[in-house]
C-alpha cells in the first residue's frame, strides 16, 4: 500500500522546509560548493541525503517491532517525539540567526572521499537518529496497516527530496552563498518557518488521543 496523497504532500512540504533551513548540512554543502566547485558540492550533498537511508531502515524495523510488542509503548514513542520536535521547534525560534555559508579553501578531496564523508558523517549522526524516530512516526496511520511499509515510504520520500534539494544546492552554491551571507536575516527567517513546524507537530502529536 502506497501513502494516501495527503498523507504524502504534507509530510513532503514539512520535509522540504525542514531540509531548506540552515543548518549543518546544507551550510557544509553550499561552502564545498563555493570552494570547490559545484560538481563536488553536489557530491557531498548526495553522501549525506543518502546517509538518511540507514536511519530509515531503523525507523522503519524499531517502529514496527514496537507496534507488534506494544501499541502502548508506540504511543509512547510518538508522545516523546512530540515533546521533542516541540524542543527542537523552540531552540529555532530562539534562533538569533546569522547564519554564514564558510568559503574557505580546503585541501582538495576526490568526488569519491567527499560522498563517503557526508554519507558517514550523516549515517553516524545520533542527531539524525533521534529526529527520524521523532519525525516520521508523525505522519504515520496506524490505521492504514503496514507501519513499518509506511515508515520506509517517509524516509525514502525524506532522501529523495534531500538529494534533490542538496544536489540544486550544491549546484547554484555561488549565488545562494552569497546571497545568504548578504541577507542574515533569511537564515532567521528560515529558522522560525521549521520552528513553528516542529511546535505544530509536536503538539498535534501530545494532544492527539
Amino acid at each position: 500500500m502506497l501513502l494516501a496523497p495527503e498523507q504524502f504532500f504534507g509530510f513532503l512540504a514539512a520535509a522540504m522546509l525542514i531540509t531548506v533551513s540552515p543548518g549543518p548540512d546544507n551550510l557544509m554543502v553550499l561552502g564545498i560548493g563555493i570552494s570547490r566547485g559545484r560538481k563536488r558540492g553536489m557530491v557531498f550533498g548526495l553522501g549525506c541525503a543518502l546517509g538518511c537511508l540507514s536511519h530509515t531502515v531503523l525507523a522503519a524495523v524499531g517502529i514496527s517491532a514496537l507496534i507488534a510488542a506494544s501499541p502502548i509503548a508506540f504511543t509512547a514513542l510518538k508522545v516523546g517525539g512530540g515533546l521533542y520536535l516541540v524542543w527542537l521547534g523552540i531552540q529555532a525560534l530562539r534562533s538569533s540567526g546569522g547564519a554564514r555559508v564558510a568559503d574557505g579553501r580546503a585541501a582538495d578531496e576526490s568526488l569519491r572521499k567527499l560522498f563517503a564523508k557526508g554519507l558517514f558523517a550523516n549515517a553516524i549522526n545520533p542527531k539524525v537518529v533521534l529526529f527520524f524516530l521523532a519525525f516520521l512516526p508523525q505522519f504515520v496511520v496506524t490505521a492504514h496497516g503496514a507501519v513499518g511499509w509506511q515508515t520506509a515510504q517517509l524516509g525514502l520520500v525524506f532522501t529523495a527530496q534531500a538529494a534533490v534539494l542538496f544536489g540544486l544546492l550544491g549546484y547554484f552554491s555561488g549565488a545562494v552563498g552569497q546571497w545568504l551571507n548578504r541577507r542574515p536575516r533569511a537564515g532567521l527567517w528560515l529558522d522560525r518557518i521549521a520552528g513553528t513546524i516542529f511546535v505544530g507537530l509536536g503538539v498535534r502529536l501530545i494532544v492527539a488521543r
